[in-house]
């Protein structure tokens, strides 16, 4: 927004901040108990990201609605009405991930259980800051925001009466607004305004419902024709960048040696006296009768 006022700069960040606390606690709770840390969890900071901005948008759309239904209430009042907004999404949301997380621990690959609790311990984290840190943080804006604070410095911003003196950019910097009236709450967002004047009565048309369903229909003929073509197992090249030299060694492998199979290999398990040339004897002649 263009008034020093109502810009929400720091709440925004603020939000940013709340993931990369959760992810700091759950990383660090995680540690703390000897979970090994490998290579795939540091993708795990970007997935938290992601889920914690979406919950901030969510806290910060029901703080608006709040504030335009209930203008004179209470902070109270307000912080009330938004967690009954918007808490249950969030809620929702995050118990699904967890879920799909903690689930994954149950792999028997290493690196993908370490990848899943560390993720589904920061999705909790992530829940809990949301839900504590910046509901705090909304209610420390809004109180700014009353007291006409600018955005940047927290210092009273007046209204100004020699504005026409001043360009529109100095006044929306410096002082409330451009048009020299006090800070008030924002109206209807225009998403909002779109979804609900356009959107929602041309989803809502019986023709486009038929076109909808039949979409859909054939968006899941072609979901489980593709699930008929999913061939277990891992490609190997895919773990390897474009240009690593080990690209043109699995291409020369499948190309020239993939008709043999894979590998047999012989361990022995027991100590033996290898300068010992008898015992050498004896485990070629065990090698060439196993070939």
């Amino acid at each position: 927004r263009l008034s020093c006022i109502r810009n929400n700069i720091w709440l925004a960040s603020c939000g940013v901040l709340s993931s990369g606390l959760a992810v700091l606690s759950s990383f660090g709770l995680m540690l703390f108990c000897g979970v090994p840390f490998v290579v795939t969890v540091a993708n795990a900071p970007f997935l938290i990201l992601g889920v914690g901005v979406d919950d901030m948008f969510i806290m910060i759309a029901s703080w608006e609605q709040s504030l335009r239904k209930k203008e004179k209430s209470s902070v109270k009042a307000l912080l009330t009405e938004t967690y009954a907004e918007a808490a249950l999404s969030v809620t929702i949301t995050t118990l699904t991930d967890v879920l799909a997380f903690f689930i994954g621990t149950w792999t028997a690959f290493p690196s993908v259980r370490s990848f899943c609790l560390y993720t589904g311990t920061a999705f909790v984290f992530c829940y809990v800051y949301t839900m504590t840190f910046f509901g705090a943080v909304l209610v420390l804006n809004h109180k700014r925001e009353q007291g006409n604070r600018h955005w940047l410095t927290c210092m009273p911003v007046g209204v100004g009466k020699d504005q026409a003196e001043n360009s529109c950019l100095y006044n929306a910097c410096c002082i409330s607004s451009c048009s020299g009236q006090p800070s008030q709450p924002a109206g209807e967002h225009p998403m909002s305004i779109f979804f609900k004047n356009y959107y929602g009565p041309f989803v809502t048309n019986k023709w486009i419902k038929l076109l909808v369903v039949l979409l859909y229909g054939a968006y899941l003929g072609g979901s489980v024709y593709g699930c008929t073509q999913i061939r277990e197992g891992i490609d190997l090249r895919n773990l390897a960048n474009d240009d690593s030299y080990v690209i043109p060694y699995y291409d020369d492998d499948e190309k020239y040696f993939s008709t043999y199979g894979p590998r047999v290999m012989v361990v022995i398990t027991e100590s033996v006296d290898y300068w010992n040339e008898t015992v050498r004897l004896g485990i070629e002649s065990c090698a060439q009768n196993l070939e």
